[in-house]
């Protein structure tokens, strides 16, 4: 087989593999802000509260959570991230929520049933959707106090939980004196 056959095949297994293996292979959504970069303004039509335009949350490292109101992953981590937004440790950051439903009233309906506290918006026109890159769900994206993106984590966590709360001092290290 000529060389260049087998680094074909090789490539085509790779690929294969990774994908079976569930490694990151994706392509990035349209408008995309990739880890390192800082997002865009954009105003988040509010769900449980007034609008806001993201700028607001500057100064304060940020975790957002996308979600949807059909999505049990999401719905499943949802009471950690309130736990952990009322936590001491959730004191040094502000947690929001964005909703990618299609249908306001059925985010709406859902924060409801689950007595939400925290801060809910709901994407315009898939704005949100495509700057955060939730082409999966959950989505969590921790962002630092001048809206620098640090990192995407990809699906249900605890969020409360001690493997979390390190994952959150780890990126938030260079922007917070975290115990």
């Amino acid at each position: 087989m000529p060389f260049n056959s087998v680094r074909t095949v090789f490539a085509a297994v790779a690929l294969v593999l990774g994908l079976a293996l569930g490694t990151p292979v994706q392509a990035q959504t349209p408008g995309e802000v990739p880890v390192g970069g800082v997002l865009r303004e954009a105003t988040m039509r509010g769900l449980n509260g007034p609008d806001q335009k993201l700028s607001a949350f500057r100064g304060k490292p940020l975790i957002i959570n996308v979600w949807a109101s059909w999505c049990p992953p999401c719905i499943q981590e949802m009471g950690s991230l309130e736990r952990l937004a009322w936590s001491d440790l959730g004191q040094q950051f502000n947690v929001i929520g964005i909703s990618t439903d299609d249908y306001p009233e059925a985010a709406k309906g859902f924060l409801r049933k689950s007595k939400a506290t925290l801060n809910h918006y709901i994407d315009r026109e898939l704005e949100l959707e495509h700057m955060l890159g939730a082409d999966r769900l959950p989505l969590t994206v921790l962002v630092d106090a001048s809206g620098r993106v640090l990192n995407k984590i990809v699906g249900a966590r605890e969020w409360d939980s001690p493997q979390a709360q390190q994952l959150i001092r780890h990126a938030f290290n260079s922007a917070l004196l975290l115990k």
